[in-house]
Formats: structure tokens, C-alpha cells, sequence
């Protein structure tokens, strides 16, 4: 991120808001950019260049794969591109292998054909927390398949989820490496959003390079970005990094410490990970466990997810 947010600067761009994701030691960003007056980029020969070199930055010596880079001028979900992209690299590969279907320690992900309704049901049961359903349901809709019937159950920590499924060409998934290729992508859709790393939070005043700035503070000190969320609202940066040393390894607080003085200490600040919590009017009895049918919560459909082509309407 920090190589990303050089060259850019370097090439008069602005950063205005960016989103990071990592997984399975590939890389996924999205960012919105200004020229320095604040103003769209329209030049397409600046464009090209900024194409290029950012696909030589991110490429490196080491990478079979490879790196790509495009630009898009129209509106689109952050969330939901951050999966479209990771999918379209493939991140999935290095996931759930033949003998672990689990996207965590002792969650599981099945899928099975019933025959006798004609759908294909994925069951999922792993740990809950925020945005699980939208990430398995941006999996699905982007994999091609269309959800006619789906139930979500919590308890305590665990979330299960069951989705009646059919490929858009309203077939069921009939073989063996199909079921495999749904479960590994499930895995990972699961798997992205889960940060490692300590948090950090930073707010100032914007201005152009100061994600240049605290970024290469990071890389001088062996931090290594996991995830990142950079906005700026009201000439505010707001700012949320995950950081580890460069082997995946929690950072040591001395070191942490010495970053903050060098960024400002007032600035940024080491946070724990925020917990969502359900409003007590809202919570479940112990004998109560809170489960819930799609086909009820958007039966008059989510205009949010309605918007994404999450959901449809079938009669």
C-alpha cells in the first residue's frame, strides 16, 4: 500500500478513499482518486501510464499470476467489488482443501442435492459476525447461482445458514468438483473478512500524501499493512489499518508505540476490534434461538440488495 499510494502521488493523483483486503497471500484494492485540484482524471494517456505503472509496482519478480489494474467511472459497492475482485483472482485456490471443508476451526460448509425438490442445499456453520449473510450471498450471486430459499440461525457465537440453490440455467450442481469449487469460494468469501493483525485508527485533517506519509512510516518500522479502510469526510481522514510485522506476527507494542509518536500520538491511535452487538430489544431469549427466513425478511425486497442483483423475486 505503501508502494501504491508513492507512485500515485508521484504521478499528481490523489488519494480520497481506498479498501485493502488480503487473503491467502493475494491482494485486492480499490481506490478512488482525484487529480490535485480535486477533480476527475480525464486524460486517458495519463490514465494508460498510471495503469502501467502501477501493474509494474504491484506485479514484482515473483508473482506467476501477475497483477492487474483497471479503472471504472461509474458507482459501485466497495464490499461487493472487493469480492468480485478477490474471486477473479482466484483467491479461493489456496482455501478449504479436499479434506477441510471448514472456514474456521470447527465450522464446516456442506453441499447436497435434494432430489425430490430439485435445488441443490449448502449448509454453512461457522462463527457469526457482521456482514457474514452478505458475503455468502455475493459468493453465490456471483458464482451464477440464485437462492429461492434460505434460513439463518444464531446461537450464542455460531451462525448457520442453508441455501436452496440453483445455477441460473436452473440446473442443480451435479458433480463432484462443482460442489468442491462452491465450497472452496464459500470458504474464502468467508475467510476475507476476518483481520489479522492490530488495529489502528487515525483521524486528522486531510491533505494530499498523507496516506503516502503514514504508509511509509508503516514500512519503515516492518509494518505490514492486512487491511485497510481510508475515507475522508468533511476534509477529515478517517482511517482504519490492520498491521502485523511482515511475517504475519503480532507487532510489538514498543514498536507500535514508536510509530504513533512519529505519526502523532493524538492522531493515531491502537484500538480493540469493535464488537456488534444486537439491541437488547432485539436479542434472543436463551431458549429462543433467533432464526429467520429470507423469503420473509425480503419479501418486500431490500432496496439495498435489490440494487446489488443479491436478491430477485420469483413467484
Amino acid at each position: 500500500m505503501s508502494e501504491i499510494s508513492a507512485l500515485l502521488l508521484h504521478m499528481h493523483c490523489n488519494v480520497v478513499s481506498a479498501e485493502l483486503w488480503t487473503h491467502n497471500m493475494r491482494v485486492a484494492c480499490l481506490l478512488h482518486i482525484t487529480d490535485l485540484t480535486g477533480g476527475p482524471i480525464c486524460d486517458s494517456e495519463k490514465l494508460s501510464r498510471i495503469k502501467e505503472s502501477l501493474c509494474n509496482v504491484l506485479g514484482g519478480d515473483k508473482d506467476p499470476r501477475g497483477a492487474r489494474t483497471d479503472f471504472a467511472s461509474g458507482i459501485t459497492h466497495s464490499e461487493r467489488r472487493m469480492h468480485q475482485l478477490m474471486f477473479a483472482d482466484r483467491d479461493y485456490e489456496r482455501g478449504c482443501d479436499e479434506e477441510d471443508d471448514r472456514p474456521d476451526s470447527d465450522g464446516r460448509i456442506t453441499v447436497e442435492n435434494c432430489d425430490e425438490k430439485g435445488y441443490s442445499v449448502v449448509n454453512i456453520e461457522c462463527k457469526n459476525r457482521h456482514k457474514l449473510v452478505f458475503d455468502t450471498v455475493c459468493t453465490l450471486t456471483d458464482m451464477q447461482y440464485v437462492v429461492f430459499h434460505a434460513t439463518i440461525d444464531t446461537e450464542g457465537p455460531r451462525a448457520y445458514q442453508e441455501y436452496y440453490i440453483r445455477h441460473i440455467d436452473g440446473c442443480t450442481l451435479n458433480s463432484q468438483a462443482e460442489r468442491r469449487k462452491l465450497i472452496k469460494c464459500l470458504c474464502a468469501a468467508i475467510e476475507r473478512r476476518v483481520t489479522e493483525g492490530l488495529r489502528l485508527e487515525l483521524c486528522t485533517n486531510d491533505r494530499v500524501g498523507l496516506l503516502t506519509d503514514v504508509t511509509r512510516i508503516f514500512r519503515e518500522h516492518g509494518l505490514s499493512v492486512t487491511r485497510a479502510d481510508v475515507s475522508t469526510r468533511n476534509n477529515k481522514a478517517i482511517d482504519v489499518f490492520y498491521v502485523s510485522d511482515s511475517s504475519r506476527n503480532p507487532v510489538d507494542v514498543k514498536l507500535i508505540e514508536a510509530v504513533r509518536k512519529k505519526i502523532g500520538q493524538t492522531v493515531l491511535k491502537a484500538t480493540q476490534e469493535p464488537v456488534y452487538s444486537m439491541p437488547p430489544h432485539l436479542e434472543a431469549s436463551q431458549e429462543s434461538r433467533s432464526k429467520f427466513s429470507l423469503g420473509s425478511l425480503f419479501g418486500k425486497p431490500s432496496q439495498v440488495l435489490y440494487n446489488l442483483g443479491l436478491i430477485k423475486s420469483y413467484s
